[in-house]
């Protein structure tokens, strides 16, 4: 599981570092000491498991939180034991309580482990396909029909096989409703079906007749998704 650890006091920062390198299905990306910068990691790659503490200067935890759309596996860090209700209500995976020894750490990451799993096996046999607004009603869209999503301002274009479809759904509605395995986000105006890309061209995606930019927020997670190396073939 890639690991993103965003921790402001040195010694914490340590400990979680060297507990995480001792477990093998571990792979620690980043180990950040604000939550800002995490937010630009999390748009950026694909994290699995976010190690997160609660009090911090300028932006805590759980605003960090309650800022994404979609967000990783959590297991929160914390020296208080007063948030425990609101992790909860967060559904973080687990609450370690500083100082915590690495027999705890190593039994909240196995549950992030085994919920990360579960999780991909219901994605697996998840519906194929969602049902978006229009103007006036609900749409029934086949995942396998869509190519792509284009933002128009208020609106958001469904490129289809045969049609095109206009919904006042956000980027962040319809990204909760099509898996990460298919779908991906590439530029703060285009979402596209990763099956349909026939060729990337200088940063740049063609389906079939169309396209589309590669913008620099994007792209690194992009390419991860499509298990290429981080640059531009």
């Amino acid at each position: 599981m890639n690991c993103l650890i965003v921790e402001d006091e040195p010694l914490a920062m340590l400990r979680l570092k060297e507990y995480v390198q001792r477990v093998p299905f571990l792979h620690l990306n980043h180990a950040l000491d604000n939550a800002l910068d995490a937010i630009g990691v999390l748009h950026k790659e694909k994290i699995d498991l976010l190690f997160l503490d609660i009090e911090m200067d300028g932006f805590s935890g759980i605003q960090l939180l309650e800022s994404l759309p979609k967000r990783p596996a959590v297991i929160l860090t914390t020296a208080f034991d007063q948030y425990a209700l609101k992790g909860f209500d967060l559904q973080v995976v687990d609450y370690l309580l500083k100082p915590y020894t690495f027999e705890r750490f190593l039994q909240a990451v196995t549950r992030a482990y085994e919920s990360i799993h579960t999780g991909k096996e219901n994605e697996a046999t998840q519906s194929s396909f969602l049902f978006v607004k229009t103007e006036y009603r609900l749409q029934k869209v086949s995942l396998d029909n869509i190519l792509f999503v284009e933002g128009m301002r208020d609106y958001r274009r469904i490129h289809l096989d045969t049609e095109k479809i206009m919904t006042l759904e956000t980027f962040g509605e319809l990204a909760q409703q099509l898996p990460e395995s298919t779908f991906c986000r590439v530029h703060k105006s285009y979402l596209v079906a990763l099956n349909k890309i026939e060729a990337i061209e200088r940063d740049r995606i063609r389906i079939q007749n169309t396209l589309i930019p590669i913008s620099d927020t994007y792209r690194e997670r992009f390419y991860q998704s499509i298990g290429r190396p981080l640059k531009s073939p």
